[in-house]
């Protein structure tokens, strides 16, 4: 556990009692903070007893001796209206942070020289973020991997020179980090996601651009418009920037060429690494994750083939075109993650004979975007809520066959890609739905997947 000391002797509201707001109370705590904390449910509050940390409801306290109120990433703070302890807080002048935040505070007190990597992005940050930390870890560093992709920052240890801290954020948590500095940050992409929280598309932007805005080294992609003009802006403002693309070659940044990842300076590009055959990063969007992630190393020192041996031992991510299993010349794919068309364009445009499962509980325009990966589709199997209406949109297509249930969907698909006699035929779970009709969240559905596949004869991991 990181202590944090940033606020020792004054008093801290805190709201969200999940995991990381029941590490974020532990640790101010554990740094000599006087801890207020509240939650809407009763069995959060039992936990937070349990662990030791005062609550008391927020709305009946003295704001006035209130230092800072920390708020859980999940809870508004703009859209689609502030929540109730964010009025309190501004109305009383108190600021409203996060872990994040808290973190970086630490960092700068008791280590500022601490290397500390922050990913964000609208896709890929998850994988970005492993890999990244995977790449460090095989070149021996002392790694701490977290954030949003599970582990609460403020659980991990503390900031120390030698450590490195690869942390993944999403929005939520750069809105409530004012001054987030990391020494290397990077912004993968900005495509529209979570306007419900930021209102438009140019906040939802500006708040990632926050991000990279004061880090050491900004490594910025830059195949989107929004990007692209964070970019020109750091660049303007006379920090160090990093451009990437996987769409063209630049003068100046990292760029992929082929199975190629280039760097450029001064008009001159030399090969830095290979990701031609690395399995876990098929797929363009891949690309641009280990272009990133090979930028970040870069910056920190890894030579190009430290970064080549970290790529290709990099085993994925489960649920984000995770290779589970082959029987003969076919491969199974659990890509149960992509709960979008947009997500499930990267896998479908990763492979060429599919045998693709898709459908669950469908999001707004379902999956007519994808009409232009439909001839890479041998047959479709579709389950859920949303098969009626995939097997509107893919008739007279693409072959397709409603299966109903995951189970069932890869039994049929495991049968006529065998079939099929092709060299490599792949069965894809690439649902582009959300997986609430019929299981929890998409990790149970990629296991669910995981575990039909592994009932096939034959199959192997």
């Amino acid at each position: 556990m990181i202590a944090v000391t940033a606020f020792a002797g004054k008093k801290v509201a805190l709201f969200g009692l999940g995991a990381s707001g029941i590490a974020s109370a532990s640790a101010l705590l554990a740094g000599g903070a006087d801890v207020v904390a509240f939650d809407d449910t009763e069995a959060s509050l039992e936990k937070a007893r349990a662990a030791g940390i005062p609550v008391a409801d927020l709305r009946h306290i003295d704001w006035s001796k209130i230092a800072a109120l920390v708020l859980t990433p999940g809870v508004p703070l703009t859209h689609p209206a502030p929540h109730w302890t964010v009025g309190l807080a501004r109305n009383a002048a108190v600021e409203v942070i996060g872990d994040i935040e808290l973190f970086c505070r630490e960092r700068r007190n008791t280590a500022p020289d601490a290397p500390f990597v922050a990913i964000t992005g609208t896709n890929g940050k998850s994988t970005t973020t492993a890999l990244v930390a995977h790449l460090l870890g095989v070149a021996q560093y002392d790694v701490q991997l977290g954030g949003n992709i599970g582990t609460a920052i403020l659980s991990l240890q503390p900031p120390a020179q030698g450590r490195v801290h690869v942390i993944e954020c999403s929005s939520f948590q750069i809105d409530l980090a004012p001054r987030l500095d990391p020494s290397v940050g990077i912004l993968l992409n900005v495509t529209e996601d979570h306007l419900d929280r930021h209102g438009t598309l140019k906040d939802y932007a500006a708040i990632k651009e926050r991000l990279v805005a004061n880090a050491g080294t900004a490594i910025v992609g830059v195949d989107d418009n929004w990007s692209q003009a964070v970019a020109d802006r750091i660049d303007r403002g006379g920090k160090r920037i990093v451009r990437v693309s996987v769409r063209r070659p630049l003068s100046d940044g990292i760029y992929v060429e082929g199975d190629q990842v280039m760097r450029a300076a001064g008009g001159t590009a030399r090969a830095v690494v290979q990701i031609g055959g690395i399995g876990s990063l098929r797929g363009l969007h891949n690309a641009q994750n280990a272009a990133c992630a090979t930028g970040a190393a870069l910056a920190l020192g890894l030579s190009p083939e430290a970064i080549q041996q970290g790529l290709i031992s990099f085993p994925g991510l489960a649920h984000r075109m995770e290779q589970v299993a082959r029987r003969g010349q076919v491969l199974f794919v659990n890509d149960s993650k992509a709960t979008n068309a947009d997500a499930a364009a990267r896998a479908l445009a990763s492979f060429t004979d599919i045998f693709w499962i898709a459908g669950g509980k469908a999001k707004t325009g379902g999956i007519t975007s994808l009409a232009g990966y439909f001839p890479r589709i041998r047959k479709a199997y579709l389950i859920g809520e949303a098969a009626g209406v995939f097997a509107g949109t893919l008739q007279g297509k693409a072959p397709f066959v409603v299966a109903g249930t995951l189970e069932r969907a890869v039994e049929l698909a495991a049968a006529d890609a065998e079939a099929a006699g092709l060299k490599e035929a792949v069965v894809l779970l690439s649902p582009a739905c959300a997986s609430y009709d019929q299981y929890r969240n998409f990790e149970i559905r990629g296991t669910a997947f995981r575990d039909a596949v592994m009932k096939l004869e034959g199959a192997k991991v």
